[in-house]
């Protein structure tokens, strides 16, 4: 698969703290203690041995509670961070990545059935509507375009899939000129990763690309990693500058990865890397 559209993936870590706004004293006190114990962590195998069992039991409580958006919003982001970061069999991310977007997807629709027939219509037909959505409902743009990165992604092999990408790019795109460092600037990397996909000669964006890592940077003041790993990876090598791609992953490495609802996003930051820098002379 396209390693572009893969690492869009990446971004679906730190899980989502909307397992917590789970109904339920207890279940959102587990909910809250698993977000966090994972988020914190600095083993990432250890992680990805444990999500399953996490993901079956959010797929119980999904079947409880199948008519909650946060629920269903939850189990989305978690099943679409194990996809993409956990899963090199691709039909089996594939699957998996269909389950995200589909509780996702009907997340969106229960709360906005107005907008929902609208995803299924052509792309000047859906941008008023999403344009028109109200800050109110970033946590649901927000899940369904990362979502359905992630859907892309897995079937990257499938123009018609791909072809789906301005849709979510619309989404976080609302997102973003809602609130600028929503997730931690995360909703900025995707949109960095989206146009910095092809060069300037085929459509791409990379100048754009350029504002929306900077900006993602700035979000979490340096301590995301990952910000810097993409804007590395998808800038730095589109554009040939090997003084910015050394500079920023010498950076991530030298940076403590020990940080508040960070430290597993950033090991998989630092990981990544060191193949980056590890692969760049024969790159540039």
């Amino acid at each position: 698969m396209p390693r572009p559209i893969r690492i869009l993936l990446l971004l679906l870590l730190p899980l989502l703290g909307g397992c917590a706004q789970i109904i339920g004293s207890q279940t959102r006190a587990l909910a809250e203690g698993l977000d966090r114990a994972m988020q914190e962590h600095d083993d990432p195998r250890t992680v990805a041995e444990a999500m399953p069992a996490y993901l079956i039991m959010v797929d119980g409580l999904i079947a409880r509670r199948p008519d909650d958006p946060a629920t269903l919003l939850a189990g989305s982001r978690l099943y679409g961070a194990y996809a993409g970061n956990f899963v090199d069999d691709e039909p089996r991310a594939a699957r998996l990545a269909r389950r995200a977007l589909g509780y996702a997807r009907r997340a969106f629709c229960l709360e906005l059935p107005d907008d929902c027939h609208a995803l299924d219509e052509p792309l000047p037909r859906l941008a008023p509507r999403i344009e028109a959505l109200p800050a109110g409902r970033i946590d649901l743009m927000y899940g369904l375009g990362t979502a359905w990165a992630g859907w892309i992604r897995a079937n990257s092999g499938d123009w018609n899939a791909v072809a789906d990408l301005p849709k979510a790019r619309l989404l976080l795109q609302r997102v973003v000129a809602l609130d600028a460092c929503h997730d931690q600037g995360n909703a900025q990397l995707y949109l960095g990763v989206m146009d910095s996909l092809l060069p300037p000669s085929m459509g791409g964006r990379p100048e754009q690309a350029k504002r929306h890592f900077e900006q993602a940077i700035a979000c979490s003041e340096g301590r995301n990693l990952m910000a810097k790993v993409l804007y590395a990876r998808h800038y730095a090598r589109l554009m040939f500058d090997r003084r910015l791609h050394d500079r920023l992953l010498n950076e991530v490495l030298a940076a403590d990865p020990h940080q508040p609802g960070l430290t597993l996003a950033n090991e998989l930051a630092q990981a990544e890397a060191r193949r980056l820098l590890a692969s760049a002379d024969e790159y540039f």
